[in-house]
Order: structure tokens, then C-alpha cells, then sequence
């Protein structure tokens, strides 16, 4: 740069725009239109801005852009050659789907890209500088390896088969498009000002020196926000959780809430500004355990009226409690033969999907506000938005791309409100993506749970009764809170038989970052200590732990019954779970071909699981069918698309119905505009709820199709049906084309809508097994064999649906071993960065072998059930129960981290105390 002129070439162009001081190569590429460098981390941490420099991967994040100067650069774009033809690699990935959201799949393909024969024969360390929250890593292993498991689609041979994912090709060209892979005209950025506080009032904000700094076109603080309260959880049902927030509050309640916000023309001079606000803050006591929480005295976290703001007992910092028994639980633990209780601890679990939470939003042509964003509940925002700044539904319009992951973390409304709040004071366009960093304290965790279990059983193994105290911590606000403590008692209790059951549960307020949705919806947290606490029961009788629950688990036909009432909409409409068990007896018995080192210790466990297919109360799901000019068809619905793979199953649906094939089907998702309306996609409905109502939009088609068709002909209805693209009759093919133009003529529109109400519900059931070795001079622990059986019905795409168990199985051992967001004395959050927060590897995740039961459900679209939250469920207590069985010793808190379990070891004389 010596002659002032800079020059780098990029996927074959030449770009002569000088860096800006300080700027990364990831920044200077997604400025000019290169959107498949994705930002994960901004640490190095994930490699999801890996591309080629020169030849050789780089995280990008980490590139200063000016040593591009003079190179070559290579993006996901520019792998494929220029007429199209995919790179190997690109069709490597694409024919085993070696994906789900697809947001970390481009740094991947870079880095295979790059890969020798040395390195590709060792994959755990090719790939420790890439990380996958959704996978489970077997797809990509497959993908390298050459595995292809796509089929070729037919018509009207659909659903059952392993039919590619539409967004496929784009995923793996990096032309997919998520939140913030648009260019918006005259775009400003927001920055938040957050507090360094656990608990404290606001007394005066001053933003003058702030608004000075060039480029700062606003600084909006709680005088500018609306003064109505809501919930950033997103419900069909608001009133399921507390009125507890506000868009920016006088009050702060964890370290890290929001206090400000600066709009400016860069994040930079947004950053500046908020450095530059001097905020003067009355510090108040805080809270950060629960049980202190709730003891007299203790600092009140929300001091409101408990009816107006949903709140149980505001004063005791209790948002949510339920209380309940059936039967006499006392009689039932009189009379057992042994009884068996504890307290089991589950910790707070970051999400940690790579696209972080954001949003951008602006005023379009109609003078409508138009949000873009990464969530999962796109009707519920638009309706809260509106809702908080007395806007009509028909003012607001609410879109997402591809979805870069959620796992119940995007079920909330984190960041619109805030984002809609300086639109509509500005008049222009305005985005926030929050930092990895923000993801950590700016947004939610898994909610950390104390159990205390305590089971009894006659000698024979019959459960005479199961008893609950749970204490969930809800952090700063209640969002979500009650309702995964009522969730969390649910199917954890009624699975089991036992005349007596009671529970006494607690959602509790703490000064910490708020909890809220995550996948299981505190199921998970609850089995972990409800199968924990059943396999010492089991051993303590001197029984098989499988034999034991197989004994006592629900079964076909019997009602579901816990302490907090039966849901009568829920129901089991098919039954899966002995054919589970039967899966794990097989592995059992299987020999032992693995080799372990001489001194290990060998065990194997297992848990069962059992999770509603759905909400109580129902969850909304439209969807509309259309026959277009060319024979083609429109599917249009509203949930959208986050990796889960609904997009793929709803046009297996609507190709099976309409006997298409899934090509000649265009998915139109994820948008406020296109359907009537859409509860979201969470608690596991996708396919159950969203995929019922493509169902019947589908058939009503096919039945629209097939009456226009005969009275077109002036043949018997009866005498026509659909072929591909054709409708067959007496005289022959009539064309899906000429039909339509047949319509058109006399005015008719070829188009159906189909509706579901999400009730009755069925439920899905799963079973984890492990065999593992443990070392016990280091604690170090081998996963010898994973085995999941699972009960999804008919399962629609097994491809997929095994990619959703392998992830689940992957993420739920992240949360086993040694995710944890810790918190420190002050309330902040220590781990708000990858490399201080340990997500799975590619080396720390087994190859799970994965079966499906052969069931119909009589309730889910074409007999299928959920499949999306469940596998997670089962993991941490078969892993438990596994290392209990191989060292003896009952580990009762999460996560199991190495120097936790030498350190139990020692205590227990299993070790040989030797240095770890």
C-alpha cells in the first residue's frame, strides 16, 4: 500500500476499495455482497467466516482486510466453477445433507476445501477450529467421506423417503440468504448500552456527549420507550406469562439489561456513543440464589401488583408455582419396601445457535413497518409489536430469512421492540445484531433447576409413590418461567405409574440473566433427576434400572396423570416406547468389541423419555395451496425454517397429496403476509401442527382439482385423477396447465387453505443407552457406544429426522459434560465467549446409532409425531446412570466435567490418587 492504491481479487473480481483502519476481511467482504462469510463469533472461535487466502483457510474475523492486499481471495460463492457446476466439496455436503440451518456450512466446505489426504484422515483435528450446534457432526463426517443418502423424488411417492432439503443448493453455494444478507438502502446501526449492574435504579442518563460524536443520530433511553409492560416470551397464549418489561426500563435487574441504545451510521459510532453516556445509578440490593430468593427479607426483584402483572406472590420473588397430589404420598412411601431420595442440580445452558439474535427493520413503499428477523415466532412479534405501540395488524409486517438456529432461544421478542421503537422515532432503517458476547448476557439460558426427588417401590419393583420439590430459577424476568415449570412436572411425572404422586414447584425470580425457552422445555432438567433417582431405586431393590421402568411406564391406552391435573387433550394415539426399551435390551445384550485400556472402569445406563407432541391450548398453523399458470404448485405457510427441516417435510406432504413431485412445489414461509396466521415454531410442531394444515390445504386442492376438472371435462368425478402433472380422465391427459387456464377463464382460482388448531395432541417417546469407560486417576470419560431408539410415528424424511436426534443427542452431551454459563458474585456472566464457554467438538461427539419405531399415530399428519425437542430429554441420565454403574458413585449435579467426576472419584477411594 505503499503507492496508496490497494487491489485484492475476490472469487475472481478485482475490488480496489481500501480497507477502512482496523476492519476485518470478514466485514470488507459482506460489505460487497459476499454474504456466505458468516459471523459467529468474532473471536476465531467457530469458523464460520472461514474462506481462502491465496489458497490457504483463514478466519476471516481475525484477517486484518488490509493483508489482503495483492492476494486472492475465495469465498463460499467462489468455490463453484463459473457455469454453475458445483465445487466436489459443495457436492459432497449436498447429497448426504451435511446440514440443518446451514449457517456454519459454508466455513466447512472452506475448510474441507483445504483439507490433504493426512488431514482429511483425521477429521477431529481438521476440525477443531469449526464448530455445529446443530448436526451432531455425523452429517458432515458423511459429507467428506462421500455418503450420500438423498433420493431421487417421484410423484406422489413422498413422504417416508430421503428427499433433499429445497434450500440445499443454496445452502451449499453460500447464496442462502439469513437475517442480515441484505443490502437496505441508508441503513443505520444500533448499539446497546447495557448495565454493569445487578440491581439498580436509574437516576439520571446524560447523552450529550454522546450525541456529539459524528454520525450519532439518536440516543433513546427509557423516557423515549412506551411505559406498558409485556413478556418477551412469545405465546399463542400471552397470558401464560408475566407483564414483567419494558422495552427500556428506570430499573435494572441483571447485569448486562438494557439501559440505552444509540443509533448512528456505523456500529462503530454507535459504540462510541454508548462509551460516551454517563449514567448515574442508584445500586440496590440483589439476589442471585433462588431459595434465598424466596426466604423473608430478600431483595424484591419486581415489586407489582401480582394480578395485573401475572405474578404468583411479587413480594417472595415467585412468579410461578404449582402444588398437587394424587393420592397420599406419605401412605405410598409407608408402604414400600425401599425409598430412595436426593437433590439433583441442572445449570444455566447458553443456546448457542451461530447466528445471534437481530433484527432489521424499516418503513416500506405502503408506509408499512417491515421487521426482518431471526426468530421463531413471527406472528406472535407482529402482534406484540403491535400491541406496544398501538399500531393496527396490517401496519406491521414481520419476515425472516433462513433462520441460523434457535432451539427455543428465538422464541422470544428480544430485540424487534427496541429495534420498532427507533424506526418509528426515526423514519429509517435500523438493525441490531447482537454480539456473541450480548448472546451471553443480553439474551436467555436453559433454566438452571434444583430437584429434589424422592421415590419408593415394594420389593417386587412396583412404584408406590414419586414425589417433586422443584425450584426453578427464572433470573431477572418470567419469561417462560412459569410455563417450563409446569411443563417440567408434566410428562416427567405422568410417564411413570404410581398411586401416589405429589409436586411442589417453584419458578423464582432471581437479580441473574434471564432464563427462558430451550429445547426440552425443562423436561430434561426434571428427567434428569426423575431417571437418576428411579436407577438407584432399582438398585437399591436389586433389580435390572430398565426392568424396573419397563415395570412401571406408562402404557397404550392408560391415562397420562400428574399432581398438576390431566390434560384431557393429550393422548397417547400410538405407542412406541416398549419397542424402545426393546432396542436398548438388544445393545445390552450385544458383546463388547471396544478395546479399553487396562484400569478403566466399563458401565452402561439408560432413561426413558416421554414429550407431548405440542402446547396445551392449542397452536395455530394455516397454510394455503395454490395452482400456478405452469403447472407448478404454492405452498404457503407461516412457520419458519431454522434447520428443523419443516420446508422439506411440507413438500413431501403437499407432492404426496397432490401426486407431484417435491420440485414442482414452491415454499413460501416465514412472513407475516403470506398466510393468516402462525402460532410459530416451537414445541415441537413443525411437523405435527404446521405439517396438519399443509395437509389439508393439500387435499382440498387435489379435491378443487379434481371437481373443476370433471365439470370442465362433463365426465363423472369419479373417472378423474391426478397424475403428474395432469389430471388423468376417459379421453386421457388434461394438463395442470391448461387447467389453470381453464379456471382462469371463467374466473375460478384454483387455491385451498387448510387449518389446524394444534388439539388433541399425542406424544413421542425416546430411550438413550450408553456403555462408557472411565479412567479414574484422570476422570477422564470414553463414550464407548451411544445407542437412540426413538418414537417419531411415521417418520416423514428418516434423513433428516436422524439428524435431529443426532443433534439433539450431540447438544444435550454438551449440556452433560461441560456446558456451563457460569455467573459470578456480582451477578455477571463469566463466560460470554466460545473459548471460555465449551461447546461439543468434532472430537467430542460419538457416532450415535439412531432407530425409529414403527408406529402410525392417529393424531399427527399422515401418522407422524414430533421428533425435534425430545431426543435431548433422555441423554444426561442414561450418561449418569451409565457412569454411576461404572464407578459406583451417583453423580447428582450437571455438567459432569472431568475434575467433577475425578474429584468424586478421590472422595470416593475409587481413584488411584495420582495428579489428574
Amino acid at each position: 500500500m505503499s503507492d496508496g492504491t490497494f487491489g485484492v481479487e475476490v472469487n475472481g473480481r478485482s475490488f480496489s476499495e481500501p480497507p477502512r483502519p482496523g476492519q476485518c476481511l470478514r466485514t470488507y467482504l459482506r460489505e460487497r455482497g459476499w454474504f456466505g462469510v458468516k459471523k459467529g463469533c468474532d473471536a476465531g472461535d467457530c469458523g464460520a467466516c472461514t474462506v481462502h487466502v491465496d489458497g490457504e483457510p483463514v478466519h476471516s474475523c481475525l484477517y486484518p482486510a488490509f493483508r489482503a492486499e495483492g492476494r486472492t481471495v475465495t469465498t463460499v460463492e467462489g468455490l463453484a466453477a463459473e457455469d454453475g457446476e458445483l465445487h466436489p466439496v459443495q457436492r459432497r455436503f449436498l447429497d448426504p445433507q451435511g446440514f440443518q440451518w446451514g449457517f456454519c456450512t459454508a466455513g466447512f466446505l472452506m475448510t474441507t476445501a483445504a483439507l490433504d489426504d493426512d488431514q482429511l484422515d483425521d477429521l477431529p483435528r481438521a476440525f477443531k477450529g469449526n464448530l455445529c450446534r446443530c448436526t451432531g457432526y455425523r452429517a458432515i463426517e458423511d459429507a467428506v467421506r462421500g455418503v450420500c443418502h438423498t433420493e431421487a423424488p417421484s410423484a406422489g411417492e413422498s413422504v417416508g423417503r430421503n428427499l433433499p432439503a429445497p434450500a440445499g443448493p443454496q445452502v451449499v453455494t453460500g447464496t442462502a440468504r439469513y437475517t442480515f444478507d441484505i443490502d437496505v438502502p441508508g441503513l443505520l446501526h444500533m448499539k446497546l448500552l447495557r448495565s454493569p449492574h445487578a440491581h439498580a435504579r436509574i437516576v439520571a442518563v446524560d447523552a450529550s456527549a454522546a450525541l456529539r460524536v459524528p454520525g450519532v443520530h439518536a440516543v433513546l433511553t427509557h423516557r423515549d420507550a412506551p411505559e406498558r409492560h409485556f413478556s418477551t416470551a412469545r405465546h399463542e397464549h400471552p397470558e401464560e406469562d408475566p407483564d414483567d418489561t419494558r422495552v427500556l426500563d428506570d430499573t435494572v435487574r441483571h447485569v448486562g439489561q438494557r439501559v440505552a441504545t444509540v443509533v448512528a451510521d456505523s456500529e462503530a459510532a454507535a459504540e462510541e456513543g454508548c462509551r460516551r453516556i454517563k449514567v448515574t445509578y442508584e445500586v440496590l440490593p440483589a439476589v442471585l440464589d433462588p431459595e434465598e430468593a424466596m426466604r423473608p427479607g430478600a431483595p424484591v426483584v419486581h415489586d407489582k401488583d401480582a394480578v395485573t402483572a401475572r405474578i404468583s406472590r411479587p413480594r417472595d420473588n415467585v412468579v410461578g408455582e404449582a402444588h398437587g397430589e394424587i393420592g397420599d404420598v406419605e401412605a405410598g412411601f409407608a408402604a414400600a419396601y425401599a425409598v430412595y431420595e436426593d437433590t439433583y442440580r441442572t445449570q444455566r445452558v447458553q443456546h448457542a445457535s451461530l447466528e445471534t439474535h437481530g433484527a432489521v427493520a424499516w418503513f416500506d413503499e405502503d408506509d408499512r413497518l417491515t421487521v426482518r428477523t431471526s426468530s421463531q415466532t413471527l406472528f406472535l412479534t407482529r402482534r406484540a409489536l403491535c400491541a406496544l405501540y398501538d399500531l393496527p395488524p396490517e401496519r406491521v409486517r414481520v419476515v425472516a430469512g433462513r433462520v441460523g438456529g434457535g432451539f427455543g432461544g428465538k422464541q422470544e421478542m428480544l430485540v424487534e421492540d427496541i429495534v420498532a421503537l427507533a424506526v418509528l422515532r426515526l423514519r429509517r432503517p435500523v438493525k441490531l445484531e447482537y454480539t456473541r458476547a450480548e448472546q451471553f448476557y443480553g439474551a436467555t439460558t436453559r433454566h438452571p433447576f434444583t430437584i429434589h426427588v424422592k421415590a419408593g417401590a415394594r420389593r417386587d419393583g412396583t412404584l408406590t409413590a414419586l414425589q417433586l420439590r422443584v425450584v426453578s430459577n427464572t433470573g431477572a424476568y418470567g419469561n417462560h418461567g412459569p410455563a417450563v415449570m409446569f411443563h417440567s412436572v408434566g410428562e416427567s411425572l405422568a410417564v411413570y405409574r404410581a398411586p401416589h404422586k405429589k409436586v411442589d414447584a417453584f419458578s423464582v425470580y432471581t437479580h441473574t440473566v434471564p432464563a427462558g425457552a430451550f429445547r426440552g422445555y425443562g423436561l430434561g432438567q426434571v428427567m434428569f433427576a426423575m431417571e437418576s433417582a428411579l436407577d438407584e431405586l432399582a438398585r437399591r431393590l436389586g433389580l435390572d434400572p430398565l426392568e424396573f421402568k419397563a415395570r412401571n411406564v406408562i402404557g397404550p391406552g392408560e391415562s397420562m396423570l400428574s399432581p398438576g391435573g390431566e390434560e384431557e387433550d393429550l393422548h397417547i394415539a400410538s405407542y412406541g416406547l416398549d419397542s424402545c426399551v426393546d432396542i436398548v435390551r438388544r445393545a445390552q445384550a450385544e458383546p463388547v468389541p471396544e478395546a479399553v485400556p487396562d484400569g478403566w472402569l466399563v458401565g452402561e445406563g439408560a432413561a426413558l423419555a416421554m414429550i407431548a407432541t405440542g402446547p396445551p391450548g392449542g397452536h395455530i398453523a394455516d397454510a394455503r395451496a395454490s395452482l400456478l399458470p405452469d403447472g407448478t404448485f404454492d405452498l404457503a405457510v407461516g412457520t419458519a425454517e431454522f434447520g428443523n427441516g419443516t420446508t422439506t417435510v411440507h413438500r413431501q406432504i403437499a407432492a404426496g397429496e397432490l401426486v407431484t413431485t417435491v420440485d414442482r412445489i414452491t415454499v413460501r414461509q416465514s412472513d407475516t403476509d403470506v398466510v393468516r396466521h402462525d402460532t410459530g415454531a416451537f414445541a415441537s410442531t413443525g411437523t405435527v401442527v404446521a405439517g396438519k394444515a399443509t395437509l389439508r390445504a393439500s387435499r382440498a386442492l387435489a379435491d378443487q382439482l379434481l371437481d373443476f376438472a370433471a365439470a370442465h371435462l362433463r365426465v363423472p368425478r369419479a373417472e378423474c385423477g391426478l397424475a403428474e402433472e395432469a389430471v388423468a380422465h376417459p379421453g386421457g391427459l388434461l394438463s395442470l396447465k391448461e387447467l389453470y387456464a381453464a379456471a382462469r377463464a371463467v374466473g375460478v382460482a384454483l387455491t385451498a387453505e387448510g387449518h389446524f388448531g394444534g388439539t388433541p395432541r399425542s406424544v413421542a417417546f425416546n430411550a438413550q443407552w450408553f456403555r462408557l469407560a472411565v479412567d479414574p486417576g484422570t476422570g477422564e470419560i470414553r463414550i464407548l457406544r451411544s445407542v437412540h431408539a426413538a418414537d417419531a410415528g411415521r417418520v416423514m424424511n428418516p434423513m433428516q429426522c436422524r439428524g435431529q436426534v443426532e443433534g439433539g443427542v450431540a447438544q444435550a452431551l454438551g449440556a452433560t459434560l461441560f456446558e456451563n454459563v457460569r455467573v459470578d458474585a456480582r451477578g455477571e456472566v463469566e463466560t460470554a465467549a466460545f473459548r471460555r464457554y465449551r461447546l461439543p467438538q468434532f472430537a467430542d461427539i460419538p457416532r450415535t446409532e439412531v432407530h425409529f419405531m414403527e408406529t402410525s399415530d392417529a393424531i399427527g399428519p399422515l401418522g407422524a409425531k414430533s421428533m425435534s425437542e425430545s431426543p435431548f430429554n433422555p441423554v444426561a441420565p442414561a450418561f449418569a446412570n451409565a457412569l454411576r454403574d461404572a464407578t459406583g458413585v451417583r453423580f447428582t449435579d450437571l455438567p459432569l466435567t472431568r475434575d467433577r467426576v475425578w474429584l468424586a472419584l478421590r472422595d470416593a477411594g475409587t481413584t488411584d490418587h495420582q495428579e489428574a
